[in-house]
Protein backbone atom coordinates (compact mmCIF):
# COMPACT_ATOMS: atom_id res chain seq x y z
CA UNK A 1 0.00 0.00 0.00
CA UNK A 2 2.02 2.92 -1.27
CA UNK A 3 -0.86 5.31 -1.95
CA UNK A 4 -2.13 8.13 0.27
CA UNK A 5 -4.88 6.09 1.94
CA UNK A 6 -5.91 7.73 5.27
CA UNK A 7 -4.70 6.02 8.47
CA UNK A 8 -6.46 5.93 11.81
CA UNK A 9 -3.98 5.00 14.56
CA UNK A 10 -5.50 3.74 17.83
CA UNK A 11 -3.34 3.44 20.96
CA UNK A 12 -3.69 4.05 24.67
CA UNK A 13 -1.01 6.77 24.66
CA UNK A 14 -1.01 9.39 21.97
CA UNK A 15 1.62 11.49 20.19
CA UNK A 16 0.77 14.67 22.11
CA UNK A 17 -0.13 15.51 25.70
CA UNK A 18 -1.52 18.75 27.05
CA UNK A 19 -0.58 20.50 30.29
CA UNK A 20 -0.92 23.92 31.96
CA UNK A 21 2.20 25.93 32.79
CA UNK A 22 2.75 28.09 35.87
CA UNK A 23 0.92 31.02 34.25
CA UNK A 24 -2.12 28.88 33.44
CA UNK A 25 -1.43 28.74 29.69
CA UNK A 26 -1.93 25.49 27.77
CA UNK A 27 1.32 23.72 26.88
CA UNK A 28 1.63 21.08 24.16
CA UNK A 29 4.24 18.35 24.67
CA UNK A 30 5.22 15.90 21.95
CA UNK A 31 5.23 12.23 22.86
CA UNK A 32 8.55 10.39 22.73
CA UNK A 33 9.68 7.04 21.43
CA UNK A 34 10.28 5.46 18.05
CA UNK A 35 6.67 4.44 17.48
CA UNK A 36 5.33 7.98 17.88
CA UNK A 37 8.19 9.39 15.80
CA UNK A 38 7.67 6.91 12.96
CA UNK A 39 3.89 7.10 12.80
CA UNK A 40 3.81 10.87 13.20
CA UNK A 41 6.21 11.16 10.26
CA UNK A 42 3.51 9.61 8.08
CA UNK A 43 1.59 12.90 8.25
CA UNK A 44 3.89 14.19 5.54
CA UNK A 45 2.65 11.59 3.05
CA UNK A 46 -1.01 10.90 3.94
CA UNK A 47 -3.88 11.99 6.22
CA UNK A 48 -3.32 10.66 9.75
CA UNK A 49 -5.83 10.51 12.58
CA UNK A 50 -4.73 9.35 16.04
CA UNK A 51 -7.20 8.11 18.66
CA UNK A 52 -5.75 7.96 22.19
CA UNK A 53 -6.66 8.28 25.87
CA UNK A 54 -6.99 11.65 27.58
CA UNK A 55 -4.41 11.02 30.32
CA UNK A 56 -3.86 14.47 31.85
CA UNK A 57 -6.43 16.91 33.21
CA UNK A 58 -5.77 19.19 30.27
CA UNK A 59 -6.12 16.24 27.87
CA UNK A 60 -9.66 15.80 29.24
CA UNK A 61 -10.41 19.49 28.53
CA UNK A 62 -9.15 19.05 24.93
CA UNK A 63 -11.31 15.94 24.59
CA UNK A 64 -14.39 17.97 25.55
CA UNK A 65 -13.46 20.66 23.02
CA UNK A 66 -13.46 18.15 20.16
CA UNK A 67 -10.65 17.19 17.82
CA UNK A 68 -7.19 18.79 17.95
CA UNK A 69 -5.50 19.36 14.61
CA UNK A 70 -1.83 20.17 13.98
CA UNK A 71 -0.62 20.15 10.38
CA UNK A 72 -1.34 16.72 8.93
CA UNK A 73 -2.25 15.22 12.33
CA UNK A 74 -5.82 14.95 13.61
CA UNK A 75 -5.89 13.93 17.30
CA UNK A 76 -9.05 12.49 18.88
CA UNK A 77 -8.67 12.12 22.65
CA UNK A 78 -10.99 9.73 24.46
CA UNK A 79 -11.93 10.74 28.03
CA UNK A 80 -12.55 8.04 30.63
CA UNK A 81 -14.16 7.73 34.03
CA UNK A 82 -11.26 7.67 36.50
CA UNK A 83 -12.33 4.51 38.34
CA UNK A 84 -13.17 2.70 35.11
CA UNK A 85 -9.78 3.58 33.64
CA UNK A 86 -8.02 2.40 36.82
CA UNK A 87 -9.71 -1.02 36.53
CA UNK A 88 -8.85 -1.20 32.83
CA UNK A 89 -5.21 -0.17 33.15
CA UNK A 90 -3.99 -0.96 36.67
CA UNK A 91 -5.89 -4.20 37.28
CA UNK A 92 -6.63 -5.92 33.97
CA UNK A 93 -4.12 -4.66 31.39
CA UNK A 94 -1.41 -4.29 34.02
CA UNK A 95 -0.64 -6.59 35.70
CA UNK A 96 -3.08 -9.32 34.55
CA UNK A 97 -2.48 -9.30 30.77
CA UNK A 98 1.12 -8.08 31.05
CA UNK A 99 1.98 -10.88 33.49
CA UNK A 100 0.35 -13.50 31.24
CA UNK A 101 2.24 -12.32 28.16
CA UNK A 102 5.58 -12.32 30.02
CA UNK A 103 5.01 -15.55 32.01
CA UNK A 104 5.37 -13.68 35.31
CA UNK A 105 2.74 -15.43 37.41
CA UNK A 106 3.95 -18.07 39.89
CA UNK A 107 0.95 -20.30 39.23
CA UNK A 108 1.12 -22.21 42.51
CA UNK A 109 0.06 -19.09 44.39
CA UNK A 110 -1.07 -16.49 41.86
CA UNK A 111 -3.15 -15.19 40.26
CA UNK A 112 -6.58 -15.76 41.73
CA UNK A 113 -9.20 -14.63 39.24
CA UNK A 114 -11.53 -13.17 41.84
CA UNK A 115 -14.33 -10.60 41.77
CA UNK A 116 -11.78 -7.81 41.41
CA UNK A 117 -10.33 -9.24 38.19
CA UNK A 118 -13.78 -10.04 36.80
CA UNK A 119 -14.93 -6.48 37.65
CA UNK A 120 -11.80 -5.06 36.01
CA UNK A 121 -12.74 -6.94 32.81
CA UNK A 122 -16.46 -6.19 32.79
CA UNK A 123 -16.47 -2.67 34.26
CA UNK A 124 -13.06 -1.49 33.08
CA UNK A 125 -11.40 -3.19 30.13
CA UNK A 126 -14.57 -3.81 28.07
CA UNK A 127 -16.15 -0.34 28.38
CA UNK A 128 -12.84 1.48 27.81
CA UNK A 129 -12.13 -0.64 24.73
CA UNK A 130 -15.67 -0.06 23.46
CA UNK A 131 -15.25 3.68 23.87
CA UNK A 132 -12.06 3.49 21.83
CA UNK A 133 -13.80 1.42 19.16
CA UNK A 134 -16.67 3.91 18.92
CA UNK A 135 -14.28 6.83 18.48
CA UNK A 136 -12.18 4.91 15.95
CA UNK A 137 -15.24 3.89 13.93
CA UNK A 138 -16.45 7.50 13.81
CA UNK A 139 -13.04 8.66 12.60
CA UNK A 140 -12.89 5.90 9.99
CA UNK A 141 -16.27 6.97 8.63
CA UNK A 142 -15.12 10.59 8.47
CA UNK A 143 -11.91 9.57 6.69
CA UNK A 144 -13.82 7.64 4.02
CA UNK A 145 -14.13 4.05 2.88
CA UNK A 146 -10.45 3.83 1.90
CA UNK A 147 -9.26 4.49 5.47
CA UNK A 148 -7.28 1.91 7.45
CA UNK A 149 -7.38 1.31 11.21
CA UNK A 150 -4.07 0.39 12.90
CA UNK A 151 -4.73 -0.62 16.53
CA UNK A 152 -1.83 -1.03 18.96
CA UNK A 153 -1.08 -3.34 21.84
CA UNK A 154 -2.54 -5.40 24.66
CA UNK A 155 -4.53 -2.57 26.24
CA UNK A 156 -6.83 -2.58 23.19
CA UNK A 157 -7.42 -6.23 22.31
CA UNK A 158 -11.20 -5.74 22.12
CA UNK A 159 -11.12 -2.71 19.82
CA UNK A 160 -11.04 -4.67 16.51
CA UNK A 161 -14.29 -6.45 17.38
CA UNK A 162 -15.88 -3.14 18.36
CA UNK A 163 -14.89 -1.55 15.04
CA UNK A 164 -16.00 -4.58 13.02
CA UNK A 165 -19.47 -4.57 14.62
CA UNK A 166 -19.91 -0.92 13.70
CA UNK A 167 -18.18 -1.02 10.30
CA UNK A 168 -18.35 -4.54 8.81
CA UNK A 169 -16.22 -3.64 5.77
CA UNK A 170 -13.46 -1.70 7.57
CA UNK A 171 -9.81 -2.59 6.96
CA UNK A 172 -8.30 -3.31 10.41
CA UNK A 173 -4.87 -4.24 11.69
CA UNK A 174 -3.80 -4.95 15.28
CA UNK A 175 -0.15 -4.98 16.36
CA UNK A 176 0.94 -6.51 19.68
CA UNK A 177 4.20 -5.08 21.03
CA UNK A 178 4.77 -7.76 23.69
CA UNK A 179 5.40 -11.54 23.49
CA UNK A 180 2.55 -13.90 22.67
CA UNK A 181 2.36 -16.73 25.24
CA UNK A 182 1.61 -20.41 24.73
CA UNK A 183 -2.05 -21.54 24.87
CA UNK A 184 -1.65 -23.24 28.25
CA UNK A 185 -0.57 -20.01 29.92
CA UNK A 186 -3.63 -18.23 28.54
CA UNK A 187 -5.71 -20.71 30.54
CA UNK A 188 -5.03 -18.54 33.58
CA UNK A 189 -7.99 -16.52 32.29
CA UNK A 190 -11.58 -17.85 32.30
CA UNK A 191 -12.75 -19.38 29.04
CA UNK A 192 -15.12 -16.55 28.13
CA UNK A 193 -12.42 -13.89 28.53
CA UNK A 194 -9.66 -15.65 26.59
CA UNK A 195 -12.12 -16.61 23.84
CA UNK A 196 -13.37 -13.03 23.56
CA UNK A 197 -9.83 -11.64 23.24
CA UNK A 198 -8.81 -14.06 20.49
CA UNK A 199 -12.14 -13.67 18.71
CA UNK A 200 -11.69 -9.91 18.67
CA UNK A 201 -8.23 -10.13 17.14
CA UNK A 202 -9.64 -12.44 14.46
CA UNK A 203 -11.96 -9.58 13.50
CA UNK A 204 -8.84 -7.96 11.97
CA UNK A 205 -7.59 -8.31 8.42
CA UNK A 206 -3.95 -8.37 9.55
CA UNK A 207 -2.50 -9.22 12.97
CA UNK A 208 1.09 -8.16 13.57
CA UNK A 209 3.64 -9.58 16.03
CA UNK A 210 7.38 -9.00 16.45
CA UNK A 211 8.62 -12.49 15.57
CA UNK A 212 7.64 -15.69 13.77
CA UNK A 213 7.79 -17.41 17.17
CA UNK A 214 4.93 -15.23 18.43
CA UNK A 215 2.98 -15.72 15.19
CA UNK A 216 3.06 -19.51 15.64
CA UNK A 217 1.84 -19.21 19.22
CA UNK A 218 -0.98 -16.88 18.25
CA UNK A 219 -2.16 -19.26 15.54
CA UNK A 220 -2.26 -22.14 18.05
CA UNK A 221 -4.27 -19.95 20.43
CA UNK A 222 -6.66 -18.88 17.64
CA UNK A 223 -7.35 -22.52 16.89
CA UNK A 224 -7.84 -23.57 20.52
CA UNK A 225 -9.78 -20.58 21.88
CA UNK A 226 -11.70 -19.24 18.88
CA UNK A 227 -12.10 -22.38 16.75
CA UNK A 228 -10.24 -20.89 13.78
CA UNK A 229 -8.79 -23.00 10.98
CA UNK A 230 -5.12 -22.12 10.84
CA UNK A 231 -2.30 -22.58 8.35
CA UNK A 232 1.03 -22.01 10.08
CA UNK A 233 2.99 -22.13 6.83
CA UNK A 234 0.81 -19.47 5.21
CA UNK A 235 0.39 -17.50 8.43
CA UNK A 236 -3.41 -17.41 8.23
CA UNK A 237 -6.39 -18.02 10.47
CA UNK A 238 -9.87 -18.44 8.99
CA UNK A 239 -13.09 -17.94 10.92
CA UNK A 240 -16.65 -17.07 9.90
CA UNK A 241 -15.83 -16.82 6.21
CA UNK A 242 -12.93 -14.40 6.79
CA UNK A 243 -9.20 -15.04 6.51
CA UNK A 244 -6.81 -13.14 8.79
CA UNK A 245 -3.16 -12.72 7.85
CA UNK A 246 -0.83 -13.07 10.86
CA UNK A 247 2.61 -11.64 10.14
CA UNK A 248 5.91 -10.91 11.92
CA UNK A 249 7.09 -7.29 11.80
CA UNK A 250 10.14 -6.77 14.05
CA UNK A 251 9.99 -3.21 15.35
CA UNK A 252 13.18 -1.16 15.24
CA UNK A 253 14.56 2.32 15.86
CA UNK A 254 15.58 5.43 13.91
CA UNK A 255 19.41 5.30 13.65
CA UNK A 256 19.64 8.95 12.60
CA UNK A 257 17.70 10.02 15.68
CA UNK A 258 20.18 8.27 17.98
CA UNK A 259 23.14 9.79 16.18
CA UNK A 260 21.59 13.22 16.80
CA UNK A 261 20.90 12.39 20.44
CA UNK A 262 24.48 11.22 21.00
CA UNK A 263 25.77 14.59 19.76
CA UNK A 264 23.42 16.68 21.92
CA UNK A 265 24.91 18.86 24.68
CA UNK A 266 22.97 17.05 27.43
CA UNK A 267 24.24 13.63 26.36
CA UNK A 268 27.82 14.83 25.89
CA UNK A 269 27.84 16.36 29.37
CA UNK A 270 26.47 13.15 30.92
CA UNK A 271 29.03 11.05 29.00
CA UNK A 272 31.86 13.22 30.35
CA UNK A 273 30.68 12.53 33.89
CA UNK A 274 30.38 8.78 33.28
CA UNK A 275 33.90 8.66 31.80
CA UNK A 276 35.31 10.49 34.82
CA UNK A 277 33.67 8.06 37.27
CA UNK A 278 33.99 4.73 35.47
CA UNK A 279 36.60 2.07 36.20
CA UNK A 280 38.60 0.24 33.53
CA UNK A 281 35.54 -1.68 32.26
CA UNK A 282 31.83 -0.92 32.46
CA UNK A 283 28.91 -3.38 32.36
CA UNK A 284 25.69 -1.53 31.57
CA UNK A 285 22.02 -2.29 31.83
CA UNK A 286 19.25 0.18 30.89
CA UNK A 287 15.74 -0.97 31.76
CA UNK A 288 12.44 -0.11 33.32
CA UNK A 289 11.80 -1.37 36.87
CA UNK A 290 9.56 -4.07 35.45
CA UNK A 291 9.63 -7.66 36.79
CA UNK A 292 9.97 -8.95 33.22
CA UNK A 293 13.38 -7.26 32.85
CA UNK A 294 15.05 -9.77 35.22
CA UNK A 295 17.15 -7.16 37.01
CA UNK A 296 17.54 -9.11 40.26
CA UNK A 297 19.01 -12.14 38.47
CA UNK A 298 21.29 -9.81 36.54
CA UNK A 299 22.75 -8.51 39.80
CA UNK A 300 23.10 -12.09 41.04
CA UNK A 301 25.01 -13.00 37.87
CA UNK A 302 27.39 -10.06 38.33
CA UNK A 303 27.89 -11.10 41.96
CA UNK A 304 28.75 -14.65 40.86
CA UNK A 305 31.12 -13.31 38.18
CA UNK A 306 33.04 -11.37 40.84
CA UNK A 307 33.24 -14.51 42.99
CA UNK A 308 34.50 -16.60 40.07
CA UNK A 309 36.97 -13.97 38.84
CA UNK A 310 38.43 -11.99 41.76
CA UNK A 311 41.07 -10.59 39.40
CA UNK A 312 38.35 -8.23 38.11
CA UNK A 313 37.72 -6.64 41.51
CA UNK A 314 38.07 -2.83 41.33
CA UNK A 315 38.54 -3.06 37.53
CA UNK A 316 34.87 -3.38 36.51
CA UNK A 317 31.52 -2.02 37.72
CA UNK A 318 27.91 -2.50 36.69
CA UNK A 319 25.95 0.69 35.98
CA UNK A 320 22.20 0.06 36.21
CA UNK A 321 20.08 2.93 34.88
CA UNK A 322 16.46 2.08 35.64
CA UNK A 323 13.39 4.06 34.66
CA UNK A 324 10.58 3.85 37.28
CA UNK A 325 7.66 1.84 35.92
CA UNK A 326 4.01 1.66 37.08
CA UNK A 327 4.61 2.57 40.74
CA UNK A 328 0.86 2.47 41.49
CA UNK A 329 0.75 -1.31 40.88
CA UNK A 330 1.76 -3.29 44.01
CA UNK A 331 3.74 -5.93 42.14
CA UNK A 332 5.91 -3.25 40.57
CA UNK A 333 6.47 -1.37 43.83
CA UNK A 334 7.52 -4.64 45.49
CA UNK A 335 9.95 -5.39 42.66
CA UNK A 336 11.69 -2.03 43.12
CA UNK A 337 12.36 -3.07 46.72
CA UNK A 338 13.79 -6.39 45.52
CA UNK A 339 16.06 -4.55 43.06
CA UNK A 340 17.40 -2.25 45.76
CA UNK A 341 18.01 -5.14 48.16
CA UNK A 342 19.83 -7.16 45.49
CA UNK A 343 22.13 -4.26 44.55
CA UNK A 344 22.90 -3.56 48.20
CA UNK A 345 23.73 -7.25 48.81
CA UNK A 346 26.30 -7.28 45.98
CA UNK A 347 27.90 -4.07 47.24
CA UNK A 348 28.00 -5.32 50.83
CA UNK A 349 29.59 -8.66 49.86
CA UNK A 350 32.31 -7.04 47.75
CA UNK A 351 32.73 -3.90 49.84
CA UNK A 352 35.71 -1.70 49.03
CA UNK A 353 36.01 1.92 50.14
CA UNK A 354 37.30 2.98 46.70
CA UNK A 355 35.03 0.87 44.49
CA UNK A 356 31.29 0.35 44.11
CA UNK A 357 30.52 -2.88 42.21
CA UNK A 358 26.90 -1.94 41.38
CA UNK A 359 25.94 1.67 40.73
CA UNK A 360 22.13 1.63 40.85
CA UNK A 361 20.28 4.75 39.64
CA UNK A 362 16.48 4.78 39.51
CA UNK A 363 15.32 7.87 37.65
CA UNK A 364 13.78 9.04 34.40
CA UNK A 365 16.92 10.35 32.70
CA UNK A 366 17.03 9.48 29.02
CA UNK A 367 20.07 11.69 28.16
CA UNK A 368 22.07 9.84 30.82
CA UNK A 369 20.99 6.50 29.34
CA UNK A 370 22.11 7.53 25.83
CA UNK A 371 25.40 8.77 27.31
CA UNK A 372 25.90 5.39 28.97
CA UNK A 373 25.20 3.74 25.60
CA UNK A 374 28.32 5.44 24.26
CA UNK A 375 30.51 4.21 27.16
CA UNK A 376 29.72 0.55 27.90
CA UNK A 377 32.10 -2.37 27.35
CA UNK A 378 29.36 -4.95 28.02
CA UNK A 379 25.61 -4.45 27.61
CA UNK A 380 23.49 -6.88 29.64
CA UNK A 381 19.95 -7.54 28.34
CA UNK A 382 18.71 -10.60 30.22
CA UNK A 383 14.93 -10.13 30.17
CA UNK A 384 12.75 -13.05 31.25
CA UNK A 385 10.60 -12.41 28.17
CA UNK A 386 10.49 -9.25 26.07
CA UNK A 387 8.48 -8.45 22.95
CA UNK A 388 11.54 -6.94 21.27
CA UNK A 389 13.86 -4.94 23.59
CA UNK A 390 14.97 -1.83 21.75
CA UNK A 391 17.90 -1.17 24.11
CA UNK A 392 19.68 -4.05 22.34
CA UNK A 393 19.25 -2.14 19.05
CA UNK A 394 19.71 1.43 20.26
CA UNK A 395 22.90 1.17 22.31
CA UNK A 396 25.24 -0.41 19.73
CA UNK A 397 24.42 2.36 17.25
CA UNK A 398 26.19 5.00 19.36
CA UNK A 399 28.67 2.94 21.42
CA UNK A 400 32.31 4.09 21.12
CA UNK A 401 34.04 1.13 22.79
CA UNK A 402 33.04 -1.84 20.58
CA UNK A 403 30.78 -2.99 23.40
CA UNK A 404 29.61 -6.61 23.50
CA UNK A 405 25.89 -7.42 23.77
CA UNK A 406 24.75 -10.19 26.14
CA UNK A 407 21.19 -10.99 25.05
CA UNK A 408 18.42 -13.16 26.50
CA UNK A 409 17.18 -15.83 24.12
CA UNK A 410 13.63 -14.87 25.19
CA UNK A 411 13.72 -11.39 23.69
CA UNK A 412 12.27 -10.63 20.28
CA UNK A 413 15.60 -9.00 19.37
CA UNK A 414 17.35 -12.36 19.72
CA UNK A 415 15.78 -13.60 16.46
CA UNK A 416 17.62 -10.81 14.59
CA UNK A 417 20.80 -10.30 16.63
CA UNK A 418 21.70 -13.78 17.91
CA UNK A 419 24.59 -14.09 15.44
CA UNK A 420 26.27 -11.00 16.89
CA UNK A 421 25.40 -11.32 20.60
CA UNK A 422 26.34 -13.69 23.40
CA UNK A 423 23.05 -15.48 23.95
CA UNK A 424 21.97 -16.49 27.45
CA UNK A 425 19.16 -18.30 29.19
CA UNK A 426 17.65 -15.59 31.46
CA UNK A 427 17.18 -18.07 34.32
CA UNK A 428 20.74 -19.45 34.20
CA UNK A 429 22.77 -17.21 36.49
CA UNK A 430 26.01 -19.15 36.01
CA UNK A 431 25.72 -18.84 32.22
CA UNK A 432 25.18 -15.10 32.54
CA UNK A 433 28.21 -14.78 34.85
CA UNK A 434 30.29 -16.73 32.32
CA UNK A 435 28.96 -14.49 29.53
CA UNK A 436 30.13 -11.37 31.38
CA UNK A 437 33.63 -12.84 31.62
CA UNK A 438 33.59 -13.89 27.95
CA UNK A 439 32.52 -10.40 26.89
CA UNK A 440 35.17 -8.66 29.00
CA UNK A 441 37.98 -10.85 27.68
CA UNK A 442 36.87 -11.04 24.03
CA UNK A 443 39.48 -10.22 21.39
CA UNK A 444 39.18 -6.66 19.98
CA UNK A 445 38.71 -7.88 16.41
CA UNK A 446 35.77 -10.06 17.41
CA UNK A 447 34.21 -7.23 19.41
CA UNK A 448 34.39 -4.95 16.35
CA UNK A 449 32.92 -7.60 14.08
CA UNK A 450 29.98 -8.28 16.39
CA UNK A 451 28.96 -4.65 16.91
CA UNK A 452 29.38 -3.96 13.18
CA UNK A 453 26.92 -6.76 12.46
CA UNK A 454 24.35 -5.34 14.88
CA UNK A 455 24.66 -1.87 13.36
CA UNK A 456 24.21 -3.14 9.82
CA UNK A 457 21.15 -5.17 10.81
CA UNK A 458 19.49 -2.24 12.59
CA UNK A 459 20.27 0.29 9.85
CA UNK A 460 18.87 -1.98 7.15
CA UNK A 461 15.79 -2.93 9.19
CA UNK A 462 14.98 0.42 10.82
CA UNK A 463 11.71 1.90 12.04
CA UNK A 464 10.81 3.11 8.53
CA UNK A 465 11.14 -0.45 7.19
CA UNK A 466 8.88 -1.68 10.03
CA UNK A 467 6.15 0.77 9.01
CA UNK A 468 6.60 0.13 5.28
CA UNK A 469 6.22 -3.64 5.64
CA UNK A 470 2.91 -3.28 7.44
CA UNK A 471 1.53 -0.77 4.95
CA UNK A 472 2.49 -3.04 2.05
CA UNK A 473 0.66 -5.99 3.55
CA UNK A 474 -2.41 -3.92 4.35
Amino acid sequence: MTDDRPLVIVSNRGPIRFLRDASGERVVRRGGGGLVTALSALTASRPLTWVASALTDEDAVVAQEGVYEDGGLRLRLVAHDREEYDRYYNVFANPTLWFIHHYLWGLALEPSVDRNVRLAWEAGYLPVNDRFAEAAAEELELAGERAVAMVHDYQLFMVPDGIRRRLPHALIQHFTHIPWPDPDYWRVLPEDIRSAIHGSLLACDVVGMHTARYVRRFLRCAEEFAGAETDVGAGTASLGGRTVRVRPYPISVDPAEFRRLARSPQVRAAATTIRAERPEKLVLRVDRTDPSKNIVRGFAAFDLFLDDHPEWRRRVSMLALLDPSRPDIPEYAEYVGAIQRAARAVNDRHYDADWQPVDLRISDNFPEAVAAYTEYDVLLVNAIFDGMNLVAKEAPLVNRRDGVLILSENTGAYAELREYAIGVNPFDIQQQANAIHEALTMRPAERRERIRGIREQVREHDIAAWIAGQLRDL
